[in-house]
């Protein structure tokens, strides 16, 4: 009953990075090029990867997926932040909240999801290559990538519920650059427990469990590289790996910091800070590390490149 004379706010007020006039001008341009570095990586993986019959294979498959939420991600988080580095008002409407919570959670979750699933995928290839084919067949690779949607979407119409169902009575400026679940919890004058355990659950099966799976699949393709005999065969392999842990490691690290970080010990810039890698930094990176150094994507770019070069080359041979 105490609360019932509490409504929660029809526009909330993104505080974004800084205040500061020239660090907000450094963090646009920073933010601009990140974001086009982004868009220009992942739409030319998605290009490539669906005109060259040859790529058409499960790991490519997934990586176009990943092309497609890195995208996705990128361009619910980034447009925001622009906007308001440049604009004195920065309110977002309680339904624009939600729209953009709700999609920041199901890709998250979908990426997360999708990480274990190429894992799974070199795992298969490296270690079970006489069944590869079988195992990863184009069928079950769709279904899989439908799951990982479908359980993203549920997830998040769960936590986008709980969360607005909650009386904001205590702030209606948010200390963050976007909509996200943790800063809300903090705004809200209600006991936000269920909603923290909820969350504590979600984030422990979505992200530790996956993890783990993705850490297990890798240490079994180690154990795998170190039985191949050329040198130069396991410095490839091994150069492939940590830099697709690194990536890993970094976004499922940064999730884990956020959403199982304890109450007593939240901090908002740092919770900010954080979720720069994961939003901004990882879909940045992961055309760079899993596709772009991959020899088959580069020769197919140069390929392409070449033919749309010399069109009366092509023409008179």
């Amino acid at each position: 009953m105490e609360y019932s004379n509490k409504t929660s706010p029809v526009v909330f007020y993104l505080l974004g990075l800084s205040t500061d006039p020239q660090l907000q001008a450094v963090g646009f341009l920073i933010f601009l090029l990140m974001y086009l570095i982004t868009l220009s990586g992942n739409l030319l993986l998605i290009i490539v990867v669906s005109i060259n019959p040859k790529l058409k294979t499960p790991m490519y498959f997934f990586l176009a997926n990943l092309s497609i939420i890195d995208l996705c991600f990128s361009s619910t988080i980034v447009p925001i932040i622009l906007l308001n580095t440049l604009s004195k008002c920065r309110g977002i409407s309680l339904q624009g909240c939600a729209t953009q919570m709700f999609f920041s959670l199901v890709l998250g979750v979908t990426e997360c999801l999708l990480l274990a699933m190429m894992a799974y995928d070199r795992y298969v290839a490296i270690c079970k290559p006489l069944h590869y084919r079988s195992i990863m067949s184009k069928n079950i690779c769709i279904s899989l990538a439908l799951m990982a949607w479908a359980i993203g979407f549920v997830n998040a119409s769960v936590h986008v519920v709980l969360t607005f169902q909650l009386p904001f009575c205590k702030s209606h400026h948010v200390n963050n650059f976007f909509c996200e679940v943790p800063p809300f919890l903090r705004m809200s004058c209600r006991d936000t427990r269920f909603n923290e355990l909820g969350m504590f659950i979600s984030a422990s099966i979505m992200v530790l469990c996956v993890f783990l799976l993705i850490l297990v699949s890798y240490i079994n393709i180690i154990f795998t590289i170190l039985k191949i005999q050329s040198s130069e065969g396991r410095h490839k392999a091994f150069s492939t790996c940590a830099s697709h842990l690194i990536v890993v490691s970094l976004f499922y690290g940064t999730l884990l910091f956020n959403y199982l970080q304890p109450r007593k010990d939240y901090s908002a810039d740092t919770s900010k800070a954080v979720s720069i890698l994961y939003t901004v930094v990882t879909p940045m990176l992961n055309p760079i590390i899993y596709s772009i150094r991959n020899k088959d994507v580069k020769n197919s770019i140069i390929k392409n490149a070449t033919k749309k070069s010399h069109p009366t080359e092509r023409a008179l041979t």
